[in-house]
C-alpha cells in the first residue's frame, strides 16, 4: 500500500486517488532562461520515477510540469543578450528537452507556458478580486492580501506574526500589508505586457501555476511536487490563491524533494556553485548521473561530487556486466514475483525510496550471478527481473555492450582483440607469463578483462 509523506501534515499518509485509479500530477517545472543543472535533473528525475512507479502500479497518470516563460531574470537574460524574450525561453526549452530527454525522463503529458495561459491566470485574478482576497493598488498591480486567508502559512509551518516579524511597509508601499505578493505587475517600459481590466501588464510567478494546475487539473487533484526551496512561499502563495479561488481544497498531498548540494550548500544559479547537466554529461554518461541521484531518497539531501558519480559510474557496471553474460527473459511481471518483487515493492511504496530499492536490486544482481553456472534458466528470469525493476526507474535502457565500451572511440579496438587474442593463445599454451604480460598491456590501456564460461570480454575502465 503506498505511502506518499505529505509536506503539508508533516506525516506519511496512504495514497488514496480523488478517482479511483487516475492520479493528477503537478510539478513546478523550468524558469527558461539558462541551461539546467543538476538541482533541476534531480527535480525531473524524482518525478519521472513517481510516475512511472505510479503507472506500473496501475494507475491511469496524468502528468502535467508547466513552463515559465516570463519572469524577471527571463527579461533580464534577454535585454542583457540582445535577443527576444521569445527566442531565448523557445531556445531554452529545446535545451531542457534535450537533457531531460539525455537523463531518460519521460516527457509530461502536458508543458503549459505561462505566455499561453494569460486569459487563465486574468480570470483567476478577477475572481480572487470579487472574493476579497486581493484588490488593485494605486501602482497598477494587483496584490492576494494574505489578511483575508486565516490558513496562510499551513504548508511552510509559518504563521502570520512570525512572517510579520522584523517587516515594515516601504514609504510609499502599495501593499496593505508587507506579506502581500503580486499577482498583476503593472507594464514597465521595453517588457512584454498584456491588456486587463487593471491595465497593461504581466502576471507574477505565483498565480502562473495556480491557474495553470486548474486549467489541466481541475480545481482538485491528487498530488503536487517540486523542489524544497519551492514550498515558501511559491507554493504556500499557490494554496492560498487556488484555494481563495476556489473556496475548495487544491491538492490532496504535496511533495517535495530534497537539495542537491556541494560543500554543505544548496547548489543554485544565484549562488554561483552549479553544475550544468550539459557540463556533467561530458564526465559521465546519462544514465550514470540518472543512478546518482536515484542512491539517496527523494526527500534527503544530495551531496554532489566526482566520487559519488563514480561509484554510481562502479555500480551500473556491475549490473550492466551481468546483464551482458546472459539471456535475459523479457516481459516479466515483477508485481507476481514474490521473493525480490515483493520487497521492491515495498521499497518504492515507502514514499518512493529508491535508494532502498536499490539495494533489493543489489541483492538481485547478486542472485543472478549465484545462479548463473548452477541454474541458468532461473538466472534468466532474474536477470529479466532486474531489467523490469530498471524499466520503472528508468534504468539500463542501453545494451550492455553500449554501456560498457562507452567512451572507447579513441581507443584502437583491433588492437584491443588482438591482444586478447595473444592473451587466449598465451593461456591454451599454459605460457602464463605471456598472458599476465599481456593483461598488464591492457590494463594500463585502461582496459579491463572478464573471463567467465570460456570466453573473454572486455571494458574500459
Amino acid at each position: 500500500m503506498l505511502q506518499i509523506h505529505n509536506s503539508l501534515t508533516k506525516n506519511k499518509e496512504v495514497f488514496t486517488p480523488i478517482e479511483p485509479g487516475k492520479v493528477k500530477l503537478y510539478v513546478c517545472g523550468m524558469t527558461v532562461y539558462d541551461l539546467c543543472h543538476v538541482g533541476h535533473a534531480r527535480v525531473m528525475v524524482v518525478f519521472d520515477v513517481v510516475t512511472r512507479y505510479l503507472r506500473a502500479s496501475g494507475y491511469d497518470v496524468t502528468y502535467i510540469r508547466n513552463i515559465t516563460d516570463i519572469d524577471d531574470k527571463i527579461i533580464a537574460r534577454a535585454n542583457e543578450n540582445g535577443e527576444q524574450i521569445h527566442d531565448l525561453t523557445e531556445r531554452f526549452i529545446a535545451e531542457m528537452h534535450h537533457d531531460a530527454d539525455a537523463l531518460g525522463v519521460i516527457r509530461p503529458d502536458l508543458e503549459p507556458k505561462a505566455t499561453e495561459s494569460i486569459a487563465d491566470i486574468i480570470a483567476m485574478i478577477e475572481t480572487l478580486i470579487e472574493k476579497n482576497f486581493a484588490y488593485a493598488a494605486d501602482n497598477g498591480d494587483v496584490y492576494y492580501d494574505v489578511s483575508e486567508f486565516p490558513s496562510y502559512g499551513k504548508l511552510s509551518g509559518r504563521h502570520l506574526d512570525e512572517l510579520r516579524a522584523g517587516e515594515r511597509v516601504a514609504v510609499n508601499e502599495a501593499k496593505h500589508d508587507p506579506l502581500d505578493f503580486v499577482l498583476w505587475k503593472a507594464a514597465k517600459p521595453e517588457e512584454p505586457a498584456w491588456d486587463s481590466p487593471w491595465g497593461r501588464g504581466r502576471p507574477g510567478w505565483h498565480i502562473e501555476c495556480s491557474a495553470m494546475s486548474a486549467r489541466c487539473l481541475g480545481q482538485h487533484f491528487d498530488i503536487h511536487g517540486g523542489g524544497q526551496d519551492l514550498q515558501f512561499p511559491h507554493h504556500e502563495n499557490e494554496i492560498a490563491q487556488s484555494e481563495g479561488a476556489h473556496g475548495c481544497q487544491s491538492v490532496n498531498y504535496w511533495m517535495h524533494n530534497g537539495f542537491v548540494r556541494i560543500d554543505d550548500e544548496k547548489m543554485s544559479k544565484s549562488l554561483g556553485n552549479f553544475f550544468t547537466v550539459r557540463d556533467v554529461l561530458k564526465k559521465y554518461s546519462a544514465e550514470v548521473v540518472r543512478y546518482f541521484i536515484l542512491t539517496s531518497h527523494y526527500r534527503s539531501p544530495l551531496n554532489y561530487s566526482d566520487e559519488q558519480l563514480e561509484q554510481a559510474k562502479s555500480a551500473l557496471t556491475r549490473y550492466y556486466t551481468t546483464l551482458r553474460d546472459i539471456n535475459v527473459q523479457a516481459n516479466i511481471e515483477w508485481q507476481q514475483d514474490q521473493e525480490f518483487g515483493v520487497r521492491f515493492r515495498e521499497a518504492m511504496d515507502d514514499d518512493f525510496n529508491t535508494a532502498l530499492a536499490l539495494s533489493v536490486m543489489a541483492d538481485l544482481r547478486q542472485a543472478i550471478n549465484k545462479a548463473q553456472s548452477t541454474h541458468p534458466e532461473r538466472a534468466n528470469y532474474l536477470a529479466g527481473l532486474l531489467v523490469s525493476f530498471g524499466d520503472v526507474l528508468g534504468l539500463f535502457q542501453q545494451n550492455p555492450n553500449d554501456f560498457l565500451l562507452t567512451g572507447s572511440d579513441d581507443l584502437d579496438v583491433a588492437l584491443i582483440e588482438q591482444l586478447i587474442e595473444q592473451r587466449n593463445h598465451a593461456r591454451v599454451n599454459k605460457d602464463w607469463a605471456k598472458a599476465d604480460e599481456v593483461r598488464d598491456q591492457l590494463n594500463a590501456m585502461n582496459i579491463i578483462l572478464e573471463d567467465n564460461a570460456g570466453q573473454t570480454s572486455w571494458r574500459r575502465v
